[in-house]
């Protein structure tokens, strides 16, 4: 095949895209690229989500004859690829503006002449959605920071539960509007959005107008550093932050008031854009943030958490599945704020809810096991560790049962180590063993020891293979295998052990057995024994285990 080299503005498109130009399936196209040797190759991307050169597609479907009867949206999207490249956001916000406003400003005539024929079979709110789908299922492309994914809008929603009709709604970081447009009904609520990039939030504009949204105003503007509607007060706040990097403005913006939980470190953006929803909620209001999930446990923001614990403000974390973001694969955070108002106070408990094991596409309503209600003492610790896995699973634990196998455990161990010891009787006296010895390096060069494992084994039936270890770890051969750091390393060269017929070997053996079992109890014992005070300790101070009463 052909080595592809794309110019760095030439459109790149996924397998999914092929799939919508051609009008087949994923799977076809995955047919296509092992059956024809001249498909064109991968130009950018990894090996689960390669990206082809549009033209270098449109040429071999061409080629090929396949997917010639294109229909109008698919047409649509090819000029608009081929015309605005990786700008495409731009390209949809002049589609949506010609939609909405007759305004064609930003087209040619040949994107306008689709469009019109598009919308003279299509209403022109579904013809953008059409887009807007197409624009969702491209990856690596630029702007994906603007892009909330229909299953975290489903999350998102799920969380967020009823919205009245005279609700202010406001999202600070609102992209191409997907988030803002889709909470609440279509038609009551005040809407407010902000976004950084001018044809995103016109995008966004030009979407609420032709859905219909009455009241629906986006401004343009850096939200941290330039807040747009600063007197604002929502009644929900809802914000899909784009990845807060260390230049967020902290320098700027020390003194700002909304950082009325404490200020950022540079390292924790992400909770200065916690604070910039919160400051817009309105008295009874709240703030559904999705956050990166090392939010939750970072060192660096330990303080601005506990503050949120301790005010009372934090009513919820959820962790979501993973693949929920458009642009990355990793698992998030919806953290759920309420403000204090006269009717509502704070909260004495937040509801940590573990959705990570359930599918992205499953449904969002959690079971009883993945859910745990942790007072606010609870969680101000050391760490402010408000990652819902840690509480969901120390909730579901049984102390009381767990103790009671640990203490069983215990006491039959204890039981067995007086038979394991082995039963011994006086010697000759210390030193007897050294008169007749032969080194290991010696019974190694005939063959009677393999040295191969970390151990090393008898390969003769004269020669007993415990009582082989056993007096390779007597006091003179430690004292030779023994470094002045302290560790172990058998000498080979040094080592020595007593020459005795297999008979009396076997019964040194036996004796070197047992004190290996009796060992190995003794280490299993102490195991059991940290594992036991530790839960003793831990049950204790949360309440789920208790002294005895006196007498007991």
């Amino acid at each position: 095949m052909k080595e592809s080299t794309p110019q760095a503005s030439e459109p790149l498109i996924t397998g999914a895209e092929i799939a919508r130009l051609a009008g087949v399936t994923r799977a076809a196209v995955s047919n296509w690229r092992r059956r024809y040797g001249d498909f064109p190759t991968p130009a950018d991307g990894g090996a689960s989500t390669p990206l082809f050169s549009l033209a270098e597609v449109r040429s071999w479907l061409a080629k090929q004859q396949k997917g010639k009867d294109f229909s109008d949206d698919v047409r649509l999207w090819q000029a608009l690829r081929g015309a605005f490249g990786d700008d495409i956001v731009a390209g949809i916000a002049g589609v949506a503006r010609f939609l909405a406003r007759d305004d064609a400003s930003a087209l040619d005539d040949n994107l306008t002449e689709l469009v019109a024929r598009l919308e003279a079979k299509e209403s022109a709110a579904h013809a953008i959605d059409q887009l807007v789908e197409r624009f969702l299922d491209s990856s690596r492309r630029a702007g994906s920071d603007q892009v909330t994914s229909s299953r975290l809008v489903k999350a998102v929603s799920h969380f967020a539960g009823p919205v009245p009709d005279d609700s202010v709604i406001f999202d600070p970081a609102c992209g191409i509007g997907t988030l803002l447009l889709s909470i609440g009904p279509a038609e009551g609520p005040i809407r407010r959005g902000q976004e950084i990039d001018p044809a995103a939030g016109e995008l966004a504009q030009a979407r609420a107008e032709l859905a219909g949204s009455q009241d629906t105003a986006i401004e343009t503007g850096d939200s941290l550093r330039e807040d747009r509607w600063p007197d604002l007060r929502a009644d929900l706040v809802l914000c899909d932050p784009p990845a807060a990097g260390p230049d967020w403005g902290r320098e700027e913006l020390l003194l700002d008031a909304r950082w009325e939980l404490g200020t950022p470190s540079k390292a924790e953006g992400d909770l200065a854009w916690l604070q910039h929803c919160y400051a817009h909620t309105a008295p009874g209001g709240r703030a559904l943030v999705v956050m990166p999930a090392s939010v939750a446990y970072r060192k660096a923001g330990r303080r601005i958490r506990a503050e949120i614990v301790r005010r009372g403000i934090l009513t919820d974390v959820v962790a979501l599945p993973p693949g929920m973001v458009a642009s990355h694969a990793q698992p998030v955070h919806l953290w759920m704020l309420h403000r204090p108002d006269d009717v509502s106070g704070s909260v004495t408990s937040v509801r940590m809810v573990d959705l990570t094991a359930s599918a992205p596409d499953g449904p969002m309503e959690p079971t009883a096991e993945q859910v745990a209600d942790v007072p606010l003492i609870d969680l101000l610790n050391d760490s402010v560790d408000l990652t819902p896995s840690a509480h969901v699973d120390a909730s579901r634990q049984d102390f009381p049962a767990e103790y009671r196998a640990l203490q069983r455990g215990i006491e039959e161990r204890l039981n067995r180590l007086t038979a394991l010891l082995p039963a011994l009787t006086a010697g000759e006296g210390p030193g007897t063993m050294d008169s007749a010895t032969i080194s290991l390096a010696e019974l190694s060069r005939a063959g009677l020891v393999d040295l191969a494992d970390a151990e090393p084994t008898s390969n003769s039936a004269q020669l007993d293979t415990e009582y082989l270890r056993g007096f390779l770890r007597s006091a003179s051969n430690n004292r030779r295998s023994t470094s002045s750091s302290g560790s172990y390393r058998l000498d080979v060269k040094g080592a020595r052990i007593p020459q005795m017929p297999v008979e009396e070997q076997r019964r040194y053996g036996a004796a070197f057995r047992a004190l290996k079992e009796f060992e190995e109890h003794i280490g299993e014992v102490t195991r059991l024994a940290e594992q036991a005070s530790t839960l003793a300790r831990d049950g204790l101070t949360s309440g789920a285990l208790m002294p005895p009463e006196d007498g007991a």
